[in-house]
């Protein structure tokens, strides 16, 4: 019988397996204050050249719109022809051979059309463009330099366009957030049964075209992603998805780097404890650049680290950290343990000094002897003498050295499987389901000749509905 209650008790006392991702409730307030136009004016001295340009509703309506029609850049062609080609992107141009005439457009948004072509002129002709939150950079495969970089705004519109990550900007904003009156509510939590799914169209979204000068020779090896927790930096990893080999003697250059930008910018003025932040540190790697602000929240992509690892690393308690901080500010200090000794003639007692200093040498030699020390300004051996047991143990509590803490830097290594994959799509958008790609390697789906079957069923329905094409026309012949 009490054998069954130790089982009983054991299993009630085990943690109950996680169902969700442990994140705290992410509120519509916190992915606005992640918006490009909130952060911006904070941090602008560290942010990289860039214009903001409000956005109006017959330009979000463009965005939205099925199809690519893209204006003309002459701008005194308002009213144009229509080119269509096989990509189903049509272009506004003088000399079409299409004999429908379409407005251009541009027409909608005549003055913020025209804003970007002098910001593009502003910034030295090339920029990269975002909106609040995302950069179309799924969508460079359409562009000609196969690139973010953009000359014009036609440019800049077939990137906007393109990309199901401005679509998630411009449609789904809000899905799985809560309001801030909502919290006390444990029903509206996301997670908890009843997930939110707001229309960001009904919200008010003060949406912002971000224009970024163009950056030469960007290297994406020195791109970094920051997860801050508690307003505490916990990690740090590559952006880029591939092996650099110089940047591992460079890993605590990069992290001391990373740590004081934190501290001094971020860590206490940023509304909320919680969140991820992106950054650049170009040769010669003095100074760091701030280049985006991300949600805390599944969106937001962890790179190198799992959420589930993220949301449960340690991190240094508050007591912790003010004791490393003070032993930081106090490298010189030594402390002596004085115990009392059983002979006759009491001696002192002095550990290593390294095990007990605030800021240890390991160039510091012990002493010798304990003569020097008789001669010093110690207490006397009265005073030694009452020393107890007890109270050494105090001391030792006392004297237990603190670390400060130190966010771990993920770099990928040469053996690692994420570096050889060049060819791999690196977006989900453009990656096939897990049955299809399955499918394809073992010619089998949910049962023998799976594949072959539903070939072979596509193939009939080609055939039949090429015989009832034929026979309608020959209906036609004869009738006619």
């Amino acid at each position: 019988m009490a054998d069954a209650d130790v089982a009983t008790s054991s299993r009630s006392s085990s943690p109950e397996p996680l169902t969700r991702l442990p994140f705290p409730p992410v509120t519509k307030q916190h992915i606005l204050n992640c918006s490009y136009h909130s952060w911006h004016p904070l941090y602008r001295s560290s942010t990289p050249k860039a214009r903001l340009i409000p956005l109006t509703p017959p330009f979000l309506s463009y965005l939205r719109e099925d199809g690519i029609v893209l204006p003309s850049d002459n701008d005194s062609d308002h009213q144009t022809s229509l080119t269509d080609t096989d990509s189903g992107i049509f272009s506004a141009e003088d000399d079409s051979e299409d004999d429908e005439a379409l407005l251009d457009p541009s027409i909608y948004f005549r003055d913020i059309h025209q804003k970007i072509k002098e910001t593009i002129a502003e910034l030295g002709g090339k920029v990269t463009p975002k909106l609040n939150w995302s950069a179309p950079k799924d969508a460079t495969w359409i562009a000609a330099t196969n690139s973010m970089e953009c000359r014009t705004p036609s440019d800049i519109y077939l990137l906007l366009k393109s990309s199901d990550f401005i679509t998630h900007d411009l449609e789904h904003a809000f899905d799985d957030c809560i309001d801030e009156d909502d919290k006390e509510n444990p029903s509206d939590v996301p997670g908890s049964g009843a997930i939110s799914h707001p229309d960001p169209k009904s919200a008010i979204i003060p949406y912002h075209l971000i224009l970024r000068k163009s950056i030469p020779n960007l290297n994406p090896a020195l791109e970094f992603r920051c997860f801050v927790r508690n307003r505490t930096l916990l990690a740090i990893c590559q952006r880029d998805l591939n092996h650099f080999d110089f940047l591992f003697p460079m890993r605590d250059r990069l992290l001391s780097r990373i740590q004081a930008f934190f501290d001094q910018n971020l860590k206490e003025s940023f509304p909320d404890p919680n969140f991820v932040f992106d950054v650049y540190i170009p040769s010669p790697h003095t100074r760091v650049w701030l280049v985006d602000l991300n949600p805390w929240a599944p969106r937001t992509d962890p790179l190198l680290f799992s959420w589930l690892e993220i949301l449960t690393l340690p991190e240094p308690r508050h007591g912790d950290a003010h004791e490393a901080a003070e032993a930081e500010a106090e490298p010189e200090t030594v402390r002596l343990r004085l115990s009392a000794q059983p002979e006759p003639e009491p001696t002192h007692a002095l550990t290593h000094p390294s095990l007990h200093s605030t800021n240890p040498d390991p160039n510091q030699t012990p002493f010798s002897s304990t003569s020097n020390l008789r001669s010093s300004s110690l207490p006397s051996s009265s005073s030694s003498s009452t020393t107890t047991p007890s109270s050494s143990s105090d001391n030792d509590s006392e004297d237990h050295q603190i670390l400060p803490f130190t966010p771990e830097l993920r770099l990928i290594s040469a053996t690692d499987p994420e570096a050889y994959a060049f060819n791999t799509p690196r977006y989900s958008a453009h990656k096939l389901p897990r049955d299809v790609v399955h499918a394809a390697a073992n010619g089998d789906v949910e049962g023998e000749g799976g594949l072959r079957e539903f070939v072979g069923v596509w193939k009939d329905l080609l055939a039949r509905r090429r015989r009832e094409e034929e026979e309608e026309e020959q209906e036609d012949e004869v009738d006619g």
